[in-house]
This record gives structure tokens, C-alpha cells and sequence, in this order.
């Protein structure tokens, strides 16, 4: 059963995980090479996930096929975007929240890591009415 503590110690292993990365190689590169080294350090930490996959949009019934893809779906309830921009904004915050609504996943986590700390500035956790639900 999934409840409410296991997501909150899944968050925990995966912003370890990410500022483990950020730790190794800091602010200022791709977003593409972070998202590369954070899949290794998933997979070293044995942190089942998926990778940039296509984002289903069911529009009145019917799904369409639109290039509406996600970062991160780890063990298939939490929702991970990265970023590494100079500041996180209300787009990036609403990209989330329409990924964990739209997966109907309980929890999102936005990192962002051109920042000099990620555990005080580089991730926000949004969660939805699908954790409301849990224990």
C-alpha cells in the first residue's frame, strides 16, 4: 500500500540523489547532462524509473497524440522535472502541476540546478488531490 510516508521518503532518496549530481558537477551545464548523470545515479542507488516519455492527453475521451513529454517518473508516482535556468517561475511550476494532474500521480518535485545550493534553493515539491487521498 502506498501511503503518504512512503512518498515522503522516496523524495528524500531522490533529492539525495540529485544533489549528488549537483554536488559533482554544479551550476552552469545542460540540462540534458544533468538529466543524463541523474539517470546513472538512479540507477546506482537502484531507483526504479523512466526516462523522457511521451505524457498521455486524453481530450474528451480520446487520446491525442501530442509531443508532451516528462523528465522523470520514479516508481511510477513521482513526477520529476528539471530545469537549470536562472530562476523557476509560475510557467515551470504550472508544467508540473499539469504533469502529476494529467499522469493523475500524487506528488511532483521541480529541480533547478543552476543554483549554488539544490537542497535550499533547487527543488520544489507540489503535490495534488491524488496525495489527499493516500495515508
Amino acid at each position: 500500500m502506498i501511503t503518504q510516508s512512503y512518498l515522503t521518503d522516496l523524495t528524500y532518496k531522490i533529492n539525495g540523489a540529485c544533489i549528488e549530481v549537483h554536488k559533482i558537477l554544479g551550476a552552469g551545464l545542460l540540462e540534458s547532462v544533468y538529466h543524463k548523470c541523474l539517470e546513472e545515479e538512479f540507477r546506482l542507488r537502484n531507483i526504479n524509473f523512466k526516462s523522457e516519455f511521451k505524457v498521455p492527453i486524453i481530450y474528451k475521451g480520446k487520446e491525442i497524440n501530442c509531443d508532451f513529454f516528462c523528465d522523470f517518473l520514479v516508481e511510477d508516482l513521482i513526477v520529476i522535472e528539471l530545469k537549470e535556468v536562472s530562476e523557476l517561475n509560475e510557467i515551470h511550476r504550472a508544467q508540473i502541476l499539469n504533469y502529476i494532474n494529467l499522469m493523475k500521480k500524487p506528488k511532483g518535485i521541480l529541480v533547478n540546478f543552476n543554483v549554488k545550493n539544490l537542497y535550499h534553493q533547487g527543488h520544489e515539491t507540489f503535490v495534488n488531490k491524488y496525495y489527499d487521498m493516500l495515508f
